[in-house]
């Protein structure tokens, strides 16, 4: 058997002159094969040597990897205190160049504020013209948002309190269902705590007297009728720009016209010259917007797509910018016609879906009736905002406030509030409170109806 291996020995010894590799490979290979088999000394006891071997290696590497971990801790605490002053003097850099308080840590405990944070005391109206200054050092700071009333109870309930100010807000709907209403409504809210209010009137159709009887303060109301849609998001740029007015109304986006349509002839294909006036307007208005803290309402108009066989055919003219633009989207549907008893048609009952609301939960709904004439009706506000809070319960054809029955129906339940204002105001004041507790809760993610 030796003089068999042998000459491969002297083989592996020639091949390890001219290729190290080689000789590296095989050798080893061939010098165990021969003490296992040639030697006297037993295999298992060869592979015990092996296996301490492996074992000493194998704790060795360990203590290595052990070393290893330690030193990547360490490494990763310096990396971390090295992302920290580098972001220090990135934030520096930009309030140096951009002026102090551009950019902060909230809870750094730095002086700079992001603005008022308005907080209204919901038992004393008068005290709801008086914003309170609170620097956002914590979370529940960073909660709190800035709202003003829509005039309905019921849809302060549904949407957080009110509309959110600094932000662009979209209601839409079919025709006669209320939209121009709920933006007055907003304006005379903003014009009674001491606020600015302007009015785009694209469709050239406002009607002062009606605004009046709403409560609109119609000698400090801006009112202005654009020629063209170019004009008309021009001037609202301006009036952001200035920082001097609280709400801005457009009615509508329908009728935001562009200026290559109005001077062309009739008929002529003008193909998404609205959608990219819109998209244009809305990237300088949301920033303007933001930084002046006013609020713009868009009021649009339903369309139907074409060759729509499954879903929903309905879409709001404009393209879709202001959808993604807006922080609220609020869809108003006409339930039904309210008659009198004399079978004369008084009003409508209309219901409002917050569709989007990057403010408050999305997808609630409040119902409010809007008399001809007169508006959104506060009494039956009153109760139904009540109802949804718990603080009128509705025992069969009763409504209860506590143990005292206010009566039969809702008819005669808001005529019980109409001859007791008291009453009316205590009532209020429970539904205020309740609306209070819901909008200390935390903001959710938006999301929006995909449907709309």
């Amino acid at each position: 058997m030796l003089e068999r291996v042998r000459p491969k020995v002297e083989k592996i010894e020639t091949d390890r002159k001219t290729s190290n590799t080689r000789s590296f490979v095989a050798r080893p290979v061939l010098l165990a094969s021969q003490r296992c088999r040639c030697s006297n000394t037993k295999p298992w006891k060869t592979h015990a040597r092996v296996l301490a071997g492996v074992a000493k290696a194998t704790a060795s590497r360990g203590q290595k990897r052990q070393l290893s971990k330690t030193d990547n801790e360490e490494g990763e605490q310096d990396l971390s205190c090295a992302r920290e002053r580098v972001l220090k003097q990135v934030l520096q850099e930009i309030n140096s160049q951009f002026g102090k308080g551009s950019i902060m840590t909230i809870g750094d405990g730095s002086e700079a504020t992001f603005g008022q944070v308005y907080v209204p005391d919901l038992e004393d109206r008068s005290k709801w013209t008086e914003p309170n200054l609170l620097r956002l050092q914590t979370p529940e700071h960073a909660k709190m948002r800035e709202t003003f009333p829509s005039g309905s109870l019921a849809l302060d309930l549904a949407i957080g309190g009110g509309y959110p100010k600094g932000r662009i807000v979209e209601i839409f709907g079919q025709e006669s269902c209320g939209k121009t209403t709920l933006a007055l409504h907003a304006m005379a809210e903003v014009q009674q705590q001491g606020g600015t209010v302007a009015l785009i009137d694209a469709e050239h159709a406002f009607d002062p007297k009606y605004s009046e009887k709403i409560g609109i303060d119609i000698q400090k109301l801006v009112l202005c009728q654009p020629d063209s849609g170019e004009m008309a998001l021009e001037v609202v740029d301006q009036l952001l720009r200035s920082a001097a007015v609280d709400l801005i109304c457009i009615d509508s986006v329908s009728a935001l016209v562009p200026r290559a349509e109005v001077e062309g002839e009739v008929g002529a294909p003008q193909m998404g010259l609205q959608a990219r006036l819109m998209s244009q307007a809305l990237r300088k208005i949301t920033s303007s917007a933001s930084r002046s803290n006013c609020s713009v309402i868009f009021i649009n108009q339903l369309r139907q797509n074409i060759g729509v066989m499954y879903g929903n055919p309905e879409v709001t003219s404009g393209g879709n910018a202001l959808k993604y633009y807006s922080s609220l989207r609020l869809e108003v549907r006409r339930r039904e016609i309210l008659k009198n008893d004399g079978g004369e048609r008084t009003g409508i009952a209309v219901r409002v879906k917050s569709v989007k609301n990057k403010c408050f939960p999305p997808y609630r709904e409040a119902n409010m009736e809007i008399m001809f004439g007169k508006g959104v009706s506060r009494y039956a506000s009153l109760l139904d905002a009540a109802e949804s809070s718990g603080s009128v319960s509705k025992r069969g054809p009763y409504y209860f406030y506590g143990d005292r029955r206010l009566g039969q129906g809702k008819e005669k339940s808001m005529a019980a509030l109409m001859e007791d204002p008291p009453l009316y105001q205590e009532i209020e004041g429970a539904v205020r409170a309740t609306l209070l507790d819901l909008t200390a809760s935390p903001p959710p993610s938006a999301v929006s109806d995909p449907s709309m």
